[in-house]
């Protein structure tokens, strides 16, 4: 789960680590009345979205007056943003976070992730942060250093000396980087974080260090844990299909294609979408309606499937083990009583129960398609949906 900057912050400075003065504002007066709160010779206006690139596509906007933080939120608030890490829709953009600029020396980059390879915690730093870091990090791979921290034994003194000297940190900056990552390192047990990134970490003019930017992701099994971290989330910046398909207990991720997939168990779908692939289709999703599904899931998830106006034809595809064929068809059959489906359906059931499946699913006065095998199924989907069958 990820969460807004401003969200981020606030629990950056629950846990020592230094950030800008700032306040988000959901309007264009709330905003200018931050900035003349915050007096400053000059403020930024960021929008809030869960996506980084803002800075090159006109997201973050340099004030030098109250009024131009009016006219800036006025611009940004209400419209989609997109970055090079949204889809071509964007993001909404409904509220901005004003803060105070600072003078800056230097841009640093800082960043802990667990490294699945070597299941630890790793520090990722760079003194060559900002904007472009991923260039850097092509480009320049040296300038990127890793500190890898033992679960037995914590965060030691020499990670930190590490760090600070990758850095480039003179002594007294030493001090608060080490208040820096202890902070990163706590908030990212204690709230079961998945990756803290800051970009950048900048010097200021006078050697502080202060947290110009954040970013958390969080371990979305851990959550049920977690009741504040679940509050932060904002459903308007999730793909709403994905979000409402949670609500069912249903595995749902949109992609580009035009051939719905239902099938039950992860492995599954993906052996699914690739033979799709390999037929000359193209996924329209990944949905995992699970193994202990009932009629109303399998309603609910075929719903979903034919909301996406680019669908062209839809493929099911279960294997009855602890989930029963026959109940998958009644849920087929139940979703198609409900909505109008105007694309053909291939079904290939086997397993538990598949006869009765199969019949409930031959003595309907839908339009169905039977497949024998897979490979039957996955070609007759592809051709319905070029329209050549």
């Amino acid at each position: 789960m990820n969460i807004h900057e401003y969200q981020a912050k606030k629990l950056f400075q629950h846990y020592a680590i230094p950030t800008p003065q700032g306040c988000v504002a959901s309007s264009a007066l709330d905003a200018q009345n931050i900035a003349e709160t915050l007096t400053n010779e000059s403020w930024v206006v960021k929008a809030q979205i869960h996506a980084g690139g803002r800075g090159k596509v006109g997201g973050v906007k340099l004030a030098k007056t109250p009024s131009d933080v009016f006219n800036f939120t006025n611009e940004l608030i209400g419209k989609r943003l997109i970055t090079k890490q949204t889809n071509a829709h964007g993001l909404p953009i409904e509220s901005v976070l004003i803060e105070k600029t600072y003078p800056i020396k230097r841009e640093l980059y800082l960043s802990l992730l667990v490294e699945r390879s070597s299941e630890r915690l790793v520090f990722v730093a760079s003194s060559a942060g900002g904007i472009d870091i991923e260039s850097i990090a092509h480009q320049l791979p040296e300038e990127i250093i890793t500190v890898t921290v033992h679960p037995a034994t914590g965060l030691q003194p020499s990670h930190c000396r590490k760090i600070g000297y990758a850095l480039k940190l003179e002594r007294a900056q030493q001090k608060q980087l080490d208040v820096i990552l202890h902070g990163m390192m706590n908030l990212f047990l204690e709230k079961d974080a998945s990756q803290i990134e800051i970009n950048p970490l900048i010097e200021t003019q006078t050697g502080e260090l202060i947290a110009l930017d954040a970013k958390i992701n969080f371990d979305d099994n851990a959550l049920a844990l977690h009741d504040d971290i679940l509050a932060l989330r904002d459903a308007n910046q999730e793909d709403a299909k994905e979000h409402e398909a949670e609500q069912f207990g249903l595995n749902y991720i949109a992609l580009d294609g035009n051939i719905g997939c239902m099938v039950n168990g992860a492995g599954l779908a993906m052996a699914t979408m690739d033979l799709v692939k390999l037929k000359g289709g193209l996924p329209a999703n990944f949905l995992d309606v699970g193994g202990g599904t009932n009629a109303e899931k399998v309603c609910e998830a075929f719903k979903l499937i034919l909301a996406d106006g680019n669908v062209k034809a839809v493929l099911v595809n279960i294997f009855g083990g602890i989930v029963k064929c026959d109940i998958i068809a009644q849920g087929i059959l139940a979703a198609m009583a409900q909505i109008n489906v105007h694309v053909p359906v291939v079904v290939r059931l086997e397993g538990t129960n598949a006869n009765e499946g199969r019949a409930l699913l031959s003595n309907t006065q839908f339009t169905l398609y039977a497949a024998n095998d897979l490979n039957d199924a996955a070609q007759q989907v592809v051709s319905l949906a070029k329209g050549i069958a």
